[in-house]
This record gives C-alpha cells, structure tokens and sequence, in this order.
C-alpha cells in the first residue's frame, strides 16, 4: 500500500516528495448526483487532491439520529475522488464554520450554558462520539489502506476562538484511537498569536490567506520550521450576504497569488474549487456588531460555478498549475443551454395560518425550547383590554412580522437593531419569526431563535402566550397538487403559497428567476431550493438536473410577503447581483 507521511521539508509519498494541489468541494452542498461531475472537472484542472469538511449537524440534526445516506454518504463521495485517481483531505471539525448553519455543530449540542469548542467533560463526550462515527467510515479509506485520504484536520481556525490545549489533546487522541494514522493538520490565519494557540507540537501546522502568499508563507514558517508549508484554504472568492453585493476577486490578480504560492513550493488548498449551494435552510449568518445572513448561493467566485461550468478563473488557474504539475489534455465538456420558459403560477392560499398549539406560557419559546429545526414559529397572545401601545421585544432572532387582528402591522429585524415597534388596539397579536440563519463564526455559535427574552406592552409584560413551530417543507409537501384555478382566500398581502406545473423533455440544470416575488422558500419537485429575497443581491435559485424529470414538474413557493407579478420564470444563467466596481 501507498504511504503519506511528512518529511524534513516536503510531503513524502511513498518516500518521494509530493505536493499537494487540491481544491475544496463540499458534499452537503451538491447533489449527490454531481459528485462524479465536480470531482472530474477538478482533475481537469489540474489538482490531484479534494478536500471537504464533514458537517456534524448534516448527519446529526437531532441527537442520536445518526445518517451517513444519500446527500451525506461520506464514503461514497471518498470513494468517487479515489476512483478519479484523487487523493483527499477530510476535515471533520466538530467545527467547520464554511459559512455553513451554526458552523456545523447541531442545534441540540449547543444549546444550553456548556462551554463550546472546550474541553468541558459534557461537551466533549458528545464530540467524541461524533469523531468516532465519521472514523468508521474515514479510517479504512486511509491511503496506507488503499484509499484516498491523506490528511486529517484536528479543528478548524482554532486560534480564532480559543486556546484551549485539552480540549485539542483530546481530539488527537479520539483521532489516534479510532485508528486515523495519516498525518495529521491544524489550520490557521498567518498571525502569530492565532497560529500558537489554535495547534499542538505534534500537529503540523497550516494556514489559511488569499493573498500576500509570499508574507504568509513566512509567517507560518516560523511557527512550523520544518515539514512542508501548506496554505490549507486558498481564499479565491468570498461569501455572500443578503442585502449586500455580489463578491468577485480580480481573475489574474488570483491566478498570480496562487502562483506565487506555488513557487514558493509551498502545497495548497483552493477553496472553494466548487461551492455549491445552500439548499434548503442551510446557510449561515456573521454578526460582528450587525446581523447578516447569508444568501442561498454559496458560488463563491470559485473556478467552478454555482452550476457547475469552469470559469474563467477555471482556466487561469489550470494554466498556473500547469508550470508546476502535470495537466490532462482533456477539458471539460461545456453544458447544454439550460431551458429557458416561463409559466404562470396559481394561487394556493394561506399556509402559515395554522392552530396555535401546546399550552401557555409566561414568556414566547424559542425555536430552540421547541426543538424546531424549520424557519418559523408563530407567536399568538391575547392584548389586555384589546389595547394598543408601544410594543418592546428584548431581543428578535432574526426577523419578525407582526400583525394585530390579522392585519400586519409592522416588522422587526434583527439586522436593523429593531426591538419595539408601536400597535394599533387590537384583541390579538401574532408575530411571524424566521431564523434567517444561524451564525457561524466566533462567540454568538449556537444562540437560541425565535422571541428571546420578555415582551411588553406599554412597560407591562404580555403573558400567555402560544408558540407555534411551522415547518415550511412539511407545508411545501402538503400543498394541494392541483395548480390549476385561483383559491378564493388568497389575501393581497401576506403569507401565500403558489404553485406551477411545467413540462421539460429532459431533466437539465435551471435557473429560477426570483425577481417577481418578495421573500420566501422554493421547491422544484419536492426538493427544497432555498431561500429567495427581494433584498438581493441574488436574483435566480439554482434547480440541479437530477432534482428535475422528463414531463411533469412542479414548483411551490411560499411566499412570505407578496407575489409581485404571478408568474415563474426560468432563465438561461445564474444572476447573482451586482458586484462592487
């Protein structure tokens, strides 16, 4: 069998130097259906290597409910970069940030007063448990096993959190002891306090930058005087943010980086090679002193776009590689012209008006009291004496609508620092609450969602309140399948679901024009596209071929303000917004 081990100054492959050129595609975030795809045009490229995280709270979104299928088979996705003749890197956390929900950890870890990312006993019994999954199926795909995996990270961007040398000693030791023999990395951004307490001795040391590579390299030098120098996230694009712009970086001014690293001799990891999507309810959110959530694209400017196809910078990087590691001849075989229609979409009705459900309570539950794992939770209390007043919350995780009798009043959000918003007199209030995504990075990892902490009217606190979850797949999948005909109590403004039939002569890549509509949550077929706002900059959702059939197809929005034009348009490419000039 093949070895992997690191030398006085390189990686050793059997003995020989190696150097790793790799590129990062996160498997939660594609179809499993185009893993084969992604891996083969990162070949093309020119990298010998893919690299993913493992997102825990993917596999594990309710405690002991434990899946390695489908959109989470890890093996599978292992198995598919070793049949490709790939190496792989796999970085299992627990914490991965990736812009990705509560940074991969689950819900039902983090809540609670226990210290995260610590070796806080509680907490780490329950990351224990996790590394030893993944390393049932990681360890026998070991390169000295015959498999592809080359490297294991311990952590990730640890000296950005913490310093705590237990907590990291013993996930070595998890590591060890599940039977992981490869070498094993830390990763960290090139600043020495960040770089000392984010890693072990005996871990090797990695860094993370997207430019300046000479001046990072030598940072990282003097923290990891031997063994190769490895940047472990190449930072070609960026993330992001609902109600910013689109980011792009400078295709040479990349390619030229990227190059510098490369002759300093240095191995790499480009990520992303393949970003994907945040399909359904995944994505992030960052609050450095203001909350943004993320958009449903996680494209990321990479050298393979959100639906797949090179990108210029595909190529400016292929030929960067090309001076330092053999490049297949082959190239990537462009895609068809995506179908390009549009269809008008019916009515449905209200779908957030469900039951109040569950017993009073004094103050409103959070999403995480529900053990709510969806987007929304309905709010209902009767008003004293049916009055008006100035309304204060103590704190609105992350958006909220709120009505009187039905009739909206007002919203309050999180991202605006909005806390109090004054009502009309009313018998009944009832506020909509979505978690527009939890944060990922530093301090705020697992805060709880929904009403957190007393409401008041007028300085009087309002008790008695029914905490409604509502989950918006379970409604997508119960929407009437007629879509034909208008519904009689669709209301002009609010909550309202619609749904398109529309007919295809083969299953193929779209690209869902969200411009009609205001906020809310798509499905094609059952499957749960993600987000779409107004608030932009995003303007189309990405529908991946396998998700779409010969013949008949189905589309369902819920909608959570108002339809602007009644209608569903599929265009020819990706929109993403306008970038910065």
């Amino acid at each position: 069998m093949t070895s992997f081990s690191i030398g006085d100054a390189d990686f050793l492959r059997d003995g020989a130097p190696h150097r790793v050129i790799s590129g990062a595609i996160h498997y939660f975030r594609v179809h499993p259906d185009q893993w084969q795809d992604r891996i083969h045009k990162a070949r093309l490229m020119g990298l010998n290597t893919i690299e993913t995280y493992v997102a825990w709270n993917a596999h594990e979104p309710r405690r002991g409910e434990w899946d390695a299928s489908g959109w989470n088979d890890l093996g599978r996705f292992l198995d598919l970069v070793h049949a490709e003749g790939m190496d792989a890197i796999v970085r299992p956390g627990p914490y991965i940030c990736a812009e990705w929900h509560n940074g991969g950890l689950p819900v039902w870890l983090t809540g609670g007063e226990r210290a995260l990312r610590s070796s806080e006993p509680s907490f780490l019994i329950d990351v224990s448990a996790y590394l030893r999954r993944v390393y049932e199926i990681v360890a026998p795909r070991q390169i000295d096993r015959g498999g592809p995996v080359v490297l294991v990270q311990i952590e990730n961007e640890y000296g950005a959190y913490g310093a705590d040398k237990a907590y990291l000693e013993t996930l070595v030791a998890v590591t060890r002891d599940a039977g992981i023999t490869v070498p094993l990395t830390t990763v960290d951004q090139p600043t020495d306090r960040m770089l000392a307490d984010g890693s072990l001795p005996e871990l090797h040391k990695t860094a993370s930058f997207g430019s300046r590579s000479a001046e990072r390299l030598a940072t990282l030098r003097t923290h990891q005087p031997t063994g190769p120098l490895m940047c472990s996230e190449f930072w070609d694009g960026w993330f992001d943010w609902w109600g910013g712009v689109h980011h792009t970086t400078e295709v040479a001014a990349a390619a030229s980086d990227l190059d510098a690293l490369l002759a300093a001799g240095a191995s790499v990891n480009i990520y992303m090679f393949h970003g994907g999507t945040n399909f359904g309810l995944t994505n992030g959110a960052n609050d450095k002193g203001r909350y943004l959530p993320l958009v449903t694209s996680y494209d990321y400017d990479a050298p393979l776009d959100e639906a797949g196809e090179p990108t210029e910078k595909f190529f400016a990087f292929r030929e960067v590689i090309s001076r330092y590691a053999p490049v297949p001849d082959e190239l990537p075989v462009r895609a068809t012209p995506a179908p390009t229609f549009e269809v008008a979409l019916a009515p449905v009705g209200p779908w957030t008006d469900a039951a109040a459900s569950g017993s009073a309570t004094d103050e409103p539950q959070t999403f995480d009291q529900l053990g709510h794992l969806s987007a929304l939770v309905r709010y209902d209390v009767e008003l004293p004496d049916a009055a008006g007043g100035l309304l204060e919350i103590g704190d609105v995780r992350d958006l909220a609508w709120v009505s009187v009798d039905g009739q909206r009043v007002g919203t309050l959000a999180r991202t605006r620092h909005d806390s109090a918003l004054r009502i009309p007199a009313g018998r009944t209030l009832s506020i909509l609450v979505e978690d527009q995504g939890r944060v990922n990075y530093a301090h705020r990892l697992g805060e709880e969602k929904g009403l957190v902490g007393s409401v008041a009217l007028d300085g009087d606190e309002l008790t008695g309140w029914r905490s409604t979850p509502l989950d918006v797949a379970a409604i997508a999948a119960s929407i009437d399948e007629k879509v034909d005909g208008a519904a009689s109590d669709v209301p002009e403004r609010g909550p309202a679901a619609w749904a398109a039939g529309f007919t295809l002569e083969a299953a193929s890549d779209l690209f869902l024009d969200t411009a009609s509509w205001s906020k809310g949550y798509a499905f094609v077929n059952g499957f749960f596209l993600g987000r779409y706002w107004r608030n932009g900059p995003q303007r189309t959702l990405y529908v991946p071929a396998p998700a779409t059939r010969e013949g008949a197809n189905r589309l369902v929005l819920l909608e959570l303000e108002h339809v602007l034009a009644p209608r569903a348009s599929f265009v020819d490419a990706l929109a993403l917004g306008d970038t910065e000039e």
